[in-house]
């Protein structure tokens, strides 16, 4: 259709209705709010060969840079390009973590508490994990419910009051009172499979598929009469994986049958429709597959809050894989991302001071971050001088080491990269723009709802390097040291 001869004032009311039009639809940006005129960054830096540990270094000004140089090295932010917004951060609970804390003298329970719970003295945590039933983080293999008992009748948690539960309850009090706490089954009980065994991976038998689905009420019931709340599930930890210890097979389209058909629906019907439920819980690898398979299914996907991924697709040889995550967050923009598992392997005491382990975090945090993931989930928070305990022998670094022999507590410098991220970016904070022009630089960033900004900038060379940090159009000069990480609060 053509529009001939219109006069000028029709012509704006036009402009006018199409812009407004236009602006409802979230094409146009919002005018800058934010003004860095008479701002202060204070950066908190921790860096290898240094006593630096989120420590507090400087206090920085800005200065008016209209444009940088090519020669010069930058970080530059926008404020006004915001993306998803923070669940939080944290480390899961595990039967190993709870045990280990439980050999400690008092005061270095309370210590541990405070270093990871506290907000202002530790790093305030803010996200955790637990296992239902047994994982390979237990000191031995146990079920909730009896052999055979198809109706239930049997279930109880009695395994977990002795220290698991107890251990949730102190970290959600050092924590004031609330954490975002998820929960991942290893297998269902043995006779439930097809292999007639926890361990060594096998398939949920069809027969056990609406048992299985009433567990996960059932084991949220029993948490809750505890006066733990359960935020939300995993459907199974590490699916596509037959392993030594707890372990059970779905392909895509069983775990997406199974929350179509069995797992939504129950956790509707038993009034539970505000879980939050997780689909995938493995590798980097295939996690674009495993979320076009269940979420390109509007029955199951209904069901879905997000998905979940770890970091081990590394035992193939391959690197982390960010931009399979950046493939999910792009494609079903609908769904929310969370990183659920991640640890440095084959436990050294000799290593406990290597800072490459702190480096691994760093990489993965700041990446995961930039490509839409809205929670981060270390592995066990806490484990003994073997690296476990565990029942199997698969025994992992945590981001302290507690010896029970002495009662020391040796935080590694994975607790430190964790903490400049957990300590200043905090529940519903957004990510905006950071964006750095060299490769050695690496860095995300968020603004919270006070509009206070949180830039994280992690230097993985062997040179210190002086860059200008860049916010429209003002600069302020910050020192990077070799193989360190900082976060500038502005």
């Amino acid at each position: 259709m053509k529009i001939k001869n219109i006069d000028k004032s029709t012509f704006i009311a036009l402009l006018s209705l199409f812009a407004f039009f236009h602006a409802a639809n979230g094409q146009v940006n919002k005018p800058a709010t934010f003004n860095i005129s008479n701002k202060t960054v204070k950066v908190y830096t921790t860096a290898k060969g240094t006593d630096q540990r989120l420590t507090n270094t400087e206090t920085l000004h800005f200065e008016n840079k209209p444009q940088p140089t090519e020669g010069e090295v930058c970080v530059f932010v926008d404020v006004n390009k915001t993306f998803q917004t923070m669940l939080g951060i944290g480390s899961a609970l595990t039967d190993a973590s709870a045990e280990t804390f439980y050999k400690l003298p008092k005061n270095k329970q309370q210590e541990f508490l405070t270093a990871f719970y506290d907000p202002q003295k530790g790093i305030g945590y803010t996200l955790a994990r637990t296992n239902i039933q047994s994982c390979d983080f237990s000191s031995d293999s146990y079920s909730y419910v009896a052999d055979g008992d198809k109706n239930l009748k049997t279930f109880s948690i009695g395994h977990d009051l002795k220290y698991r539960v107890p251990f949730i309850k102190e970290a959600m009090a050092a924590a004031g009172g609330k954490l975002t706490l998820f929960a991942s089954p290893w297998s269902p009980p043995g006779w439930m499979k097809d292999n007639n065994d926890v361990l060594h991976g096998g398939k949920l038998k069809p027969e056990f598929d609406q048992s299985w689905a009433n567990f996960y009420v059932k084991f949220i019931n029993a948490y809750q009469k505890q006066g733990i709340s359960i935020w939300g599930l995993t459907v199974q930890n590490e699916p596509m994986a037959t392993q030594k210890w707890e372990s059970c097979v779905f392909t895509a389209a069983e775990e997406r049958d199974f929350v179509k058909n069995y797992l939504g629906p129950t956790l509707h019907k038993a009034g539970m429709a505000n879980k939050k439920l997780i689909v995938w819980d493995h590798n980097r690898d295939q996690v674009f597959q495993r979320a076009s398979t269940i979420l390109e299914d509007k029955d199951a996907a209904k069901y879905i809050w997000g998905v979940g991924y770890h970091w081990y697709e590394t035992w193939t040889g391959s690197p982390m894989l960010f931009g399979n995550v950046k493939n999910v967050a792009e494609s079903f923009p609908d769904k929310h991302l969370i990183f659920t598992e991640g640890c440095i392997e084959k436990f050294d005491m000799a290593r406990v001071n290597d800072w490459a382990l702190g480096e691994k975090y760093g990489q993965s945090i700041i990446r995961d971050f930039n490509n839409g993931t809205v929670g981060w989930t270390d592995w066990n928070i806490l484990l003994d001088e073997k690296g476990g305990p565990n029942h199997v022998g698969n025994y992992c670094f945590a981001p302290v080491i507690a010896d029970t022999r002495t009662g020391e507590l040796i935080y590694t410098n994975i607790y430190y990269y964790l903490g400049h991220f957990s300590k200043f970016v905090r529940p519903g904070d957004k990510r905006i723009i950071s964006s750095s022009n060299r490769e050695s630089l690496l860095t995300t960033a968020f603004i919270n709802p006070a509009g206070q900004l949180a830039i994280v900038v992690m230097n993985t060379s062997d040179e210190k390097i002086t860059y200008n940090l860049c916010i429209k159009g003002k600069a302020a000069v910050v020192n990077s040291l070799p193989h360190s990480i900082s976060t500038l609060v502005i």
